[in-house]
C-alpha cells in the first residue's frame, strides 16, 4: 500500500474517533462470510459502524486522535481486529453480546473499547459495557424519579374519595 494511501486512511479513522466518542476493539477471526454479512446488518440496524482495519493504521489514527493515553490500546492491537463506532455508548456491547451467544464460537469478542473517555480492557467488562446506559435511557429515568412522587401525592389525596382535595381547597379558599 503507498505511503498517500497509509495516511489517507489514518486521517480517515482519525476523524471517525472525533465524530463517534465510543468505540470497541473486537476480534472477529474464524468468522465465515455468512456469518461476518450477518454482524454486519445488524451493526448497521443499530447505528454501528463496523470496520476492519490494519491495527498499525489504527494505532496511529489513536495517537492523531485526542483521546487520552492511546498507548493503553496497543496491546490489544494483535491478530485481526475489527473497530466498531457508534454515538450510542452501549449498542456494540449488545450486538456483541447477543451475535456472540447465538454463535456459538464466542465471536465477535471484546479486545477493549473506549465509551464516555473511559477505558475498558479485556473481555470480562462486556457485562459492564452492556449494563450502561444510553443518554436517553438516563432521561428517562430521571423524568420516571421526579414525576414518582407527584404520583404518590396525587394517588394518597384520590385515595380517600376525593375528600382530602376537596378540604385542602375549602381551606385555601377561608384563607383569602
Amino acid at each position: 500500500m503507498k505511503k498517500e494511501k497509509k495516511s489517507q486512511i489514518i486521517e480517515d479513522l482519525t476523524a471517525l474517533i472525533k465524530e463517534n466518542p465510543n468505540f470497541y476493539i473486537t476480534d472477529i477471526e474464524g468468522l465465515n462470510a455468512v456469518q461476518t454479512a450477518k454482524l454486519r446488518r445488524t451493526c448497521f440496524k443499530q447505528q454501528i459502524k463496523l470496520l476492519v482495519v490494519k491495527n498499525t493504521l489504527f494505532s496511529k489514527a489513536l495517537e492523531k486522535s485526542e483521546i487520552e493515553e492511546p498507548k493503553r490500546f496497543e496491546p490489544l492491537m494483535k491478530g485481526s481486529s475489527a473497530i466498531m463506532f457508534t454515538t450510542v455508548p452501549n449498542a456494540p456491547a449488545k450486538v456483541i453480546k447477543s451475535f456472540s451467544a447465538a454463535d456459538g464460537k464466542g465471536k465477535p469478542a471484546l479486545k477493549g473499547a473506549l465509551v464516555q473517555d473511559c477505558a475498558y480492557i479485556g473481555a470480562e467488562n462486556l457485562d459492564a459495557l452492556y449494563n450502561i446506559k444510553s443518554k436517553n435511557e438516563l432521561i428517562g429515568d430521571i423524568i420516571s424519579l421526579l414525576q414518582s412522587p407527584v404520583k404518590n401525592v396525587i394517588s394518597a389525596l384520590q385515595s380517600q374519595g376525593g375528600g382530602k382535595i376537596a378540604g385542602i381547597v375549602k381551606t385555601l379558599e377561608e384563607k383569602k
